[in-house]
């Protein structure tokens, strides 16, 4: 655990920028979690402001945004239509450090959800088909016996990608850096988007 007063990626701070300290933060999670380094959790709501949250799988990132995919009518991709306002919170127990990001989600296009679906196991690419995800289902049988059905209609590898599957694409606009220190003396280190740039500052914990 890190002494008290000591800087939070005090050396990739100084761009002035978040990415590179969410890179050095993501990899030290890749070193040190057992599962799932890229699970997170996403908040959405509803247009009247029902929230809900759910882990997801980061998918891929760069400086315009965090990207992960769903069944589009299912309830967070429905949610993001009707208000595309999300949060992100990456928390790695083993570090004792978690990350929180703020934006506005934006579907992914046409030819990168294709690149990432074509990537997925050929039964993962069975699933998305047989899925009505989020909606009732009577039982398990139920569900097996589509998984089956698309199985027999898609027999070899060429299973394309289902027009209500697809990825979003998370544009950030404010992220906290969270890291425990000791007596509760957290550290808490804040990046809001300001124009072109980053305006950074601390927060109490």
């Amino acid at each position: 655990m890190a002494e008290i007063g000591a800087e939070v990626g005090a050396e990739t701070v100084a761009n002035g920028t978040p990415f590179g300290l969410f890179r050095e933060w993501f990899a030290a999670a890749a070193a040190a979690e057992p599962d799932n380094t890229n699970a997170m959790t996403l908040a959405t709501a509803t247009a009247d402001g029902m929230p809900s949250a759910r882990i997801v799988l980061l998918k891929g990132w760069d400086e315009s945004g965090f990207v992960f995919y769903t069944n589009l009518g299912s309830r967070k991709g429905t949610e993001l239509s009707d208000n595309p306002r999300a949060a992100l919170l990456f928390y790695w127990k083993s570090l004792s450090r978690q990350i929180r990001i703020e934006g506005t989600a934006a579907l992914v296009s046409g030819a990168e959800a294709d690149e990432y679906y074509a990537s997925r196991p050929r039964l993962s690419r069975i699933g998305a088909w047989a899925s009505e995800q989020s909606r009732p289902l009577a039982s398990r049988a139920g569900l097996e016996a589509r998984v089956a059905e698309i199985e027999a209609r898609y027999p070899d590898e060429t299973v394309p990608r289902p027009p209500f599957w697809s990825g979003f694409r998370l544009t950030p606009a404010r992220f906290e850096f969270w890291e425990e220190r000791p007596f509760r003396l957290h550290d808490r280190r804040t990046f809001v988007r300001a124009g072109a740039g980053w305006r950074t500052g601390l927060l109490y914990p």
